[in-house]
């Protein structure tokens, strides 16, 4: 007789992290990125669970850094001992929004959709998916593919939720750094909220680069991870 699977467990809070180098994280480790908390896990390049410390990405292994993953964890947390927050890095540094969908490459060796979606659906075993979040926009950022990114992050967005048998999974997008020269992409992000339902547009205002006019730096991307765990919870408080 064939053993019976158990069930996710509900107080294993999943959250996918996608889209390019900020959400990855480029900021420089520092003491606190190696703190570890037995409440956060993620799941690594072996698709293990292990206890979350900066870099939680591995795209691209020589400049990886702090990115606003730990400190979105943390806040989602707060003081809740019931719970434990899974993350599940699948971002890669560079990515433009057409590749991800489905069989789409990305040189030298990704697949971002596909591969996320096997992350997912593994982590997805075991736990209970809460939320997703997305930062991606810089390599979209010109006034030829900018007019294009609306259709095509409503498109994103609504076949994950079809695929992850999720309709309503919150959904939180986040502003490419104002230090960027030529600022096309947050105008058209900020469009989301008003075309899809459960999503949500974090500001990267006063946040500052790491010295590149591209990165976060390492206050900053922990600032924004901030930023989305609030944006999370009021969407999840939303749908209840």
């Amino acid at each position: 007789m064939a053993q019976a699977q158990e069930k996710p467990d509900s107080n294993f809070h999943l959250y996918l992290l996608i889209g390019q180098s900020n959400m990855a994280g480029r900021g420089v480790p520092d003491a606190e990125s190696k703190q570890q908390n037995p409440q956060i896990l993620m799941l690594d390049s072996n698709n293990r669970w292990v206890p979350a410390t900066d870099p939680v990405h591995f795209d691209k292994p020589a400049i990886i850094g702090v990115g606003p993953a730990i400190s979105f964890a943390k806040e989602m947390l707060g003081n809740n001992k019931k719970i434990k927050i899974g993350l599940i890095p699948c971002a890669v540094g560079g990515s433009p929004i057409s590749v991800w969908e489905p069989g789409a490459f990305y040189a030298p060796n990704f697949y971002p959709y596909d591969d996320a979606m096997k992350r997912v659906a593994l982590a997805m075993q075991q736990g209970v998916l809460k939320g997703i979040l997305w930062h991606q926009g810089e390599s979209d950022n010109d006034s030829i593919h900018a007019p294009l990114y609306p259709e095509k992050l409503k498109t994103l967005i609504n076949r994950l939720r079809n695929e992850l048998h999720q309709p309503h999974v919150p959904f939180v997008a986040g502003e490419i750094g104002y230090f960027i020269k030529d600022d096309f992409i947050n105008k058209v992000i900020h469009q989301l909220p008003q075309q899809v339902p459960n999503t949500a547009v974090v500001s990267a205002k006063d946040l500052t680069d790491k010295g590149d006019h591209l990165h976060f730096d390492t206050p900053s991307a922990r600032k924004l991870g901030k930023r989305y765990a609030n944006a999370m919870k009021n969407l999840q408080e939303s749908k209840q």
